[in-house]
C-alpha cells in the first residue's frame, strides 16, 4: 500500500482540509474507504454515515441529515455499481437508485450552502466510438454501450445536474470521470465484479483447484485503462482543494492494456501457470476507453502506483477477504 498522502494545498497558510467538515458518501465502498484512508493526518472532520443510518434514496432523511450536520465539502461517491453482467440484468435498479441518490445529495448540498462538491461519474458515459484518447467534450456526442446504457445515463444525468446547479444556483459542483478502478475494498462477486476483480478471482480459483486454464469473457482484444483506487482518492483531494475553471475532469493513467495483457499480468501476480481461455460468446463491451487526463495533470496531479504493484495490493486484499468474508464482496 502506498504511503498516506497529506495535502500540499493551503488556505491562508493553513492546510486546506484542516478543521473542515467533509462528508464522504459511500465511505465503506472501495473508493470511499480509500478516500477515508487518504485523510489520515489531515485533521479534517469527516462525516461518515452507513446505509443503515442514512438511506440516500430517502429525500427527507437526506435533507434533514445535511441540515443537521452542515458539511462544508462533499465527496459524492455513493452509488449503485457493478460489472457488465449486473448492468445488463438490472438496468432499472441502476437507473432508479443512482438518479435518486444523486438528486437527493445535490439538492441537500445546494440548500445547505455546501462550499464545494466532487461527484464521481464513470467512463461509460462516453460514446462507444469516441475518439481516443477521450476528451471531456466527447460527452453526449454519440451512442452508448447497450450493456451499461442505464447506468451511463444515470451518471450523465449526474454530470448535467452539477452543471445545472452551478448555472442556476451558483454552486461549486464538479464531476470526475475515472477509468476502471481496482485495489483494496473491491467487489469480487462472480457476477457483479468489474474487470480486474473478476479476472483476479477466476485466476485464483483456477490456481487453488489445480486447473490448467481459466476463462475470461470476450476475445481479449478490448483495451482498458485501469487506475488504483488510492491514486483516484488523491486526485479527488487535489480537485477539491485546487481552484478550477472546468466542471468535468478525466482522471486516468494515460495508457491502457489489452484485456489479454491484463489477464496475463494478473495471472503472474496470482502465480497461475496455466492457460487463459477467451469465451467469445460473451460480450467484449466497449473496445477502448482511454481517457485524456491533461486537465487534471495541469493541476499537478499524476498517478503514483504501477499496475503490477497495484494488482499485488488487490490480491493481498482478496486473500485477506477469503479469511474473513464480508457480505456482498465475494
Amino acid at each position: 500500500m502506498s504511503e498516506t498522502h497529506k495535502s500540499v494545498f493551503t488556505e491562508n497558510g493553513i492546510p486546506f482540509f484542516a478543521g473542515k467538515k467533509v462528508w464522504i458518501t459511500g465511505h465503506r465502498g472501495m473508493l470511499g474507504s480509500a478516500l477515508v484512508r487518504r485523510f489520515e493526518g489531515e485533521n479534517a472532520n469527516l462525516l461518515l454515515t452507513s446505509r443503515q443510518e442514512l438511506d440516500l434514496c430517502d429525500q427527507r432523511a437526506v435533507l434533514e441529515w445535511v441540515d443537521k450536520n452542515r458539511p462544508e465539502l462533499i465527496f459524492h461517491i455513493g452509488a449503485k455499481v457493478g460489472g457488465i453482467h449486473a448492468n445488463a440484468t438490472l438496468p432499472a435498479d441502476f437507473l432508479y437508485d443512482n438518479l435518486m441518490v444523486q438528486s437527493n445529495v445535490m439538492e441537500a448540498a445546494y440548500r445547505s450552502g455546501v462550499k464545494k462538491m466532487v461527484f464521481v461519474a464513470s467512463n461509460c458515459t462516453y460514446p462507444t466510438k469516441a475518439e481516443q484518447p477521450i476528451k471531456e467534450d466527447a460527452l453526449m456526442t454519440g451512442p452508448l454501450d447497450d450493456n451499461i446504457r442505464a447506468y451511463a445515463i444515470s451518471k450523465i444525468a449526474g454530470i448535467e445536474m452539477c452543471r445545472a446547479y452551478n448555472k442556476q444556483h451558483g454552486c461549486n459542483f464538479i464531476s470526475i470521470i475515472p477509468p476502471n478502478l481496482y485495489g483494496p475494498g473491491d467487489n469480487y462477486h462472480p457476477q457483479h465484479s468489474h474487470v480486474v476483480a473478476g479476472i483476479l478471482r477466476r485466476t485464483h480459483e483456477a490456481k487453488v483447484a489445480g486447473k490448467s486454464e481459466f476463462v475470461v469473457w470476450g476475445d481479449g482484444t478490448p483495451r482498458r485503462e485501469i487506475l488504483h483506487v488510492d491514486d483516484l482518492a488523491d486526485a479527488m483531494k487535489c480537485l477539491m482543494a485546487a481552484p478550477v475553471t472546468h466542471d468535468l475532469f478525466n482522471v486516468g493513467t494515460g495508457h491502457d492494456l489489452a484485456i489479454k495483457d491484463l489477464a496475463t499480468l494478473i495471472a503472474e501476480v496470482v502465480g497461475f501457470e496455466g492457460s487463459i481461455v477467451y469465451d467469445t460468446s460473451k460480450p467484449n463491451g466497449t473496445m477502448a476507453k482511454l481517457l485524456d487526463s491533461s486537465r487534471i495533470r495541469a493541476l499537478g496531479w499524476e498517478p503514483k502506483i504501477s499496475e503490477r504493484a497495484g494488482l499485488e495490493t488487490s490480491y493481498r486484499d482478496f486473500l485477506k477477504l477469503l479469511e474473513t468474508p464480508q457480505s456482498g464482496r465475494l
